[in-house]
């Protein structure tokens, strides 16, 4: 069986080291990268499973070049970052990062995560059509295959997150979630996640679902309770 290889994005020769022997020791591939360029032209060959990425970057921000990232690729990114205010975990979760790490962090604990998000991303699909038409007619198509949601046409790119979000609300139209519904849902250690994540989260969805269609937000937002998605969409 192929290893999953992990492309790490990290500037300090000796954390890129710590981080590869981590994960070779849990059986996993690596590939060390300093710069942000270089990341992206790695991720455009193909093969890579999981970017570890530092914000701290020579070239680019980390957060620029999530977004880079994002506007091409799916691939699912566990985030670096010495900086430790909520707020920057929230902007990478919104710019679609799957996970968050702090420096100074365990290699073993990263390595954990990775793995998780590896199971995650990677597990088996159940038996089913390659597509599987929702909603509308035209509206929205799920190819659970390939993880893809096609909303009025259009293919979304969309993080791990946001994908099971939304073909969770697709499932159930009409249906409220709560925040605290969707983490136990979707989160391996939803006690650990930020309250905020969700919201996060939707937020980058609705604006993927207006870039396709301006007109009307199909995800209800219910104050105090949770989100849905509108039953006449």
């Amino acid at each position: 069986m192929t290893k999953p290889r992990v492309l790490i994005v990290e500037d300090e020769p000796a954390i890129r080291d710590n981080i590869q022997f981590a994960l070779e020791s849990e059986g996993l591939e690596t590939v060390q990268l300093g710069t942000g360029k270089a990341a992206l032209a790695k991720l455009d060959e193909g093969g890579v499973q999981l970017v570890v990425l530092d914000v701290g970057l020579p070239d680019i921000s980390g957060f620029d070049l999530l977004k880079e990232i994002r506007k091409q690729h799916r691939t699912p990114v566990i985030m670096l970052t010495a900086r430790n205010a909520e707020l920057d975990r929230v902007l990478g979760l919104e710019i679609g990062a799957d996970d968050y790490v702090i420096k100074p962090f365990s290699p073993r604990e990263l390595a954990a995560r990775v793995k998780a998000v590896l199971r995650r991303t990677q597990s088996a699909e159940p038996a089913a059509p390659a597509a599987v038409a929702a909603g509308a007619p035209n509206v929205w198509l799920i190819d659970k295959a390939k993880r893809q949601v096609v909303y009025r046409g259009v293919a979304l790119a969309l993080s791990k997150y946001e994908y099971e979000i939304l073909i969770t609300l697709i499932a159930r139209p009409g249906q409220v979630f709560s925040r605290d519904q969707i983490m136990s849902r979707l989160w391996d250690e939803p006690t650990q996640a930020l309250e905020r994540s969700v919201d996060s989260h939707i937020k980058n969805l609705r604006a993927k679902l207006r870039a396709v269609h301006a007109d009307g937000d199909p995800i209800i937002t219910h104050r105090g309770s949770g989100y849905s998605l509108r039953e006449d969409v």
